[in-house]
């Protein structure tokens, strides 16, 4: 049987198994709404206008969150990767302070950031520094010294050397140091929305569950789920264009 057939069996038998437990009984109404009214709340939702519009602001404060923490993250991770010194003093830091949940934080981006967009963009950078800079510093640390001696025999600059020899070495660590990023930064983005916001994504999720209705937060969820999936597919798939290896 081929990959393609396992993955279908699985979500045909995934599927069914969500249809039958809704129809079991055994939740309260619409706890587990039934694949139809799953559909329908799908249709409903593609063809209210306030989910484009929020849709537009949660991408908003996801690309401009990963615009600020990827860049930030990747000139620390170079610095730490390339300096010993700096990676014996620091590294260690981002090490402890990247696990911990970044949504304790929220209260000072609001204070720092109000509660616009601003404190939402704050909350995605910051969860997407962490595992950026983390990643980039170990792929800087992973090229070949071969590499730049062939460049310092070129004699080539710091900037030839780095956007000609080590960026692409590093493309694996680096592609891969940004999808972590992407899935925390929509982790921290969403989470900000459902606490204190009246627009995006996340506050649509939580408006729909206070009013009980679970077609649209599935619908929802779905939508986030699948545009989360396909972004991170297009990243391995572009990754894989320039001979880097993900996981």
């Amino acid at each position: 049987m081929s990959i393609g057939a396992i993955r279908l069996c699985a979500a045909a038998l995934l599927l069914a198994l969500w249809q039958g437990l809704a129809l079991s009984g055994l939740f309260f109404r619409d706890v587990v709404p039934t694949l139809q009214k799953i559909v329908y709340g799908l249709v409903a939702l593609f063809g209210t206008p306030a989910f484009y519009s929020n849709l537009a602001v949660t991408g908003g404060e996801l690309a401009l969150a990963l615009l600020i923490g990827g860049i930030t993250g990747l000139f620390v991770g170079f610095a730490l990767g390339s300096n010993a010194s700096l990676s014996s003093a620091y590294e260690r830091w981002l090490s402890y302070l990247g696990p911990t949940p970044k949504i304790i934080l929220f209260p000072v981006m609001i204070m720092l950031f109000g509660v616009g967009s601003g404190s939402k963009v704050a909350m995605g950078a910051v969860s997407c520094f962490f595992p950026i800079a983390i990643s980039v510093a170990a792929g800087v640390r992973g090229v070949s010294p071969t590499f730049r001696r062939v460049g310092r025999s070129l004699q080539a600059n710091a900037w030839q050397m780095f956007t000609k020899i080590e960026l692409p070495a590093m493309a694996a660590p680096l592609v891969n140091g940004f999808r972590l990023g992407f899935g925390v930064a929509i982790i921290g983005v969403l989470l900000a929305e459902t606490k204190l916001s009246n627009q995006g994504i996340g506050f649509m999720i939580i408006n729909a569950f206070s009013r009980f209705d679970m077609p649209q937060m599935y619908a929802l969820l779905i939508v986030t789920i699948a545009s989360a999936a396909t972004i991170n597919a297009l990243a391995v798939r572009a990754a894989r264009h320039f001979g880097a290896k993900t996981f």
